[in-house]
């Protein structure tokens, strides 16, 4: 695949308008999670995890603090964070099921992890910083999407354990945002239900 050509990011350049993308509304329509554990290669080239990187940065953040950082894990990597999860697992209060999710994280051609890093003490309030590296999740997915792969979002039981979080290098203060494993899939997904929007929306005048 043929890398992006991606602007200057420029302080004060012009940028377009926006303008009507019926091909990003159509693949907005269709988005679906992908399954972890079905996600196989090929998965995005140097180049691609760059512009996906790069994509998934431009996200809403009130104060220009970024208060997020990524980790790119390989295959390598992770294989040796998945030898030193297991034995995490084993004091997980359902080891089975915690040793079993762990293939979500050894089996995806790549994982991004995204970790929150609030700035303490400023005026933008932390859960608003949060809410950015939230976003910056979604604009990931939507990055790797456009690209042709399949994504998915989760954080399973080792995002939230102290020693866990240290194995993936997570300072105090931080939090994992989500891991988002990236790769192709060899069948089409299935629809999964969908809200009725008639009970999740006010309309004011």
């Amino acid at each position: 695949m043929t890398r992006l050509t991606l602007p200057a990011s420029v302080l004060g350049a012009v940028l377009p308008l926006p303008a009507r993308s019926p091909e990003q509304l159509e693949r907005m329509a269709v988005r679906r999670s992908a399954s972890a554990q079905m996600l196989v290669a090929p998965g995005p080239t140097a180049a691609e995890i760059d512009d996906i990187l790069t994509l998934g940065a431009r996200t809403p953040d009130h104060g220009k603090l970024f208060p997020w950082r990524f980790v790119v894990l390989g295959p390598q990597s992770r294989a040796e964070l998945v030898a030193r999860l297991e034995t995490l697992a084993t004091r997980q209060p359902q080891p089975d099921p915690a040793r079993a999710t762990l293939a979500k994280l050894a089996n995806p051609p790549l994982s991004i992890l995204v970790i929150s890093a609030p700035v303490r003490g400023h005026k933008v309030p932390v859960w608003e910083q949060e809410l950015s590296a939230g976003a910056v999740c979604m604009n990931l997915e939507h990055a790797a999407s456009a690209m042709g792969y399949a994504t998915s979002w989760i954080t399973d039981w080792y995002s939230y354990d102290p020693e866990a979080a240290d194995l993936f290098g997570v300072q105090p203060g931080e939090r994992i945002a989500g891991f988002i494993h990236v790769g192709s899939l060899t069948e089409a997904p299935l629809e999964r239900p969908r809200p009725n929007l008639s009970t999740k929306v006010t309309r004011l005048p």
